[in-house]
């Protein structure tokens, strides 16, 4: 049985800190989805479809990531996916109270599933997908934030291309 694990989000878009966590996920687990949350609460600056496709040029160098999306409850996904770890990167301490409130729910809801917490790399503590679209908003460089695909992809949605 293979060991199937979640990275969810809304990658919005996606940085450097979030494929730092989904290398190294994809390290540990046989299979890592990356899971593009559809969160009716957010305004989103690129479609679900723009930022999985986003996504997967990023990853495209990585055999076992696949990239899908979900609406409604992480667990439910989790379920039809068959998979039972939850991965997610800590910034800060913030973060950690946030993630363990929802970890903590989500065990309820399934104890089967467990949630994994990886510690970004320290070079990208500070660094977050609103950081990114302010920076780029101001047309100021993201080049050491995001790679190259979603800088450009920023360019474009910001009139700067």
């Amino acid at each position: 049985m293979s060991m199937i694990a979640v990275c969810s989000g809304s990658f919005d878009p996606v940085t450097y800190g979030h494929i730092d966590i989904i290398q190294r996920a994809a390290k540990i687990f046989d299979k890592v989805i990356v899971a593009v949350g559809n969160n009716t609460k957010k305004n989103p600056l690129f479609t679900v479809e723009q930022r999985m496709d986003l996504i997967r040029q990023v990853t495209k160098d990585l055999n076992n990531i696949e990239v899908d999306s979900f609406n409604g409850l992480l667990i439910d996904f989790m379920r039809k996916k068959q998979a039972k770890t939850i991965v997610r990167g800590l910034r800060a301490v913030s973060d950690f109270e946030y993630e363990m409130q929802v970890a903590s729910i989500n065990r309820k809801i399934d104890d089967s599933i467990e949630t994994f917490f990886m510690m970004t790399n320290n070079k990208y503590s500070y660094l977050s997908s609103s950081i990114v679209k302010e920076v780029a908003k101001y047309h100021a460089s993201v080049s050491e934030l995001v790679p190259p695909e979603v800088e450009e992809a920023l360019m474009k949605k910001f009139g700067k291309v």
